[in-house]
């Protein structure tokens, strides 16, 4: 195996962050920007994010799928940083991840109908298929990660 693979220092900006892509030329971003936007679109989706989930043991169902849902598009969104707005769009719809990039959306939708219309025990229910679709949806960035947890999960 090649010693890149473990040496980030060895890759070039273009093949870990996708190159210079048109959306990065309008907002002058350099690589340390675009990884802080990454980390704090991170950060900042998974304390919405648990936040939302303090306000569900408070009983709030509306509020914890309102904060659960923005968490979970500002993660989302974070990842464009890495890769670029425009090509993870394009990514996102391609054969291998349009599954998990349908199931994302229709879990993030199905989550505010549970949680104003449906019974609440429905809307966790569809927190946990967002966030496994996310999951799903972000491994397969990585080469090889599906067949991994697919190995380990025995499918």
């Amino acid at each position: 195996m090649s010693r890149k693979w473990f040496n980030l220092e060895a890759q070039t900006d273009d093949a870990i962050f996708g190159g210079e892509t048109p959306s990065y030329n309008f907002l002058g971003l350099t690589r340390t920007q675009r990884l802080g936007g990454f980390a704090a679109c991170y950060v900042g989706g998974l304390a919405i994010s648990l936040l939302g989930a303090i306000l569900l043991f408070l009983g709030a169902t509306g509020a914890f799928a309102t904060l659960f849902a923005v968490g979970a598009i500002l993660s989302l969104i974070g990842t464009g940083f890495l890769v670029g707005f425009k090509k993870q769009l394009q990514t996102m719809f391609k054969p291998v991840r349009v599954v998990a990039t349908v199931l994302l959306f229709a879990s993030i939708i199905m989550t505010f109908v549970s949680a104003f219309v449906l019974p609440a025990i429905l809307c966790i229910i569809f927190v946990i298929v967002q966030y496994l679709a996310f999951l799903w949806y972000s491994l397969s960035y990585i080469p090889y990660a599906r067949t991994l947890v697919k190995g380990w999960v025995g499918m």
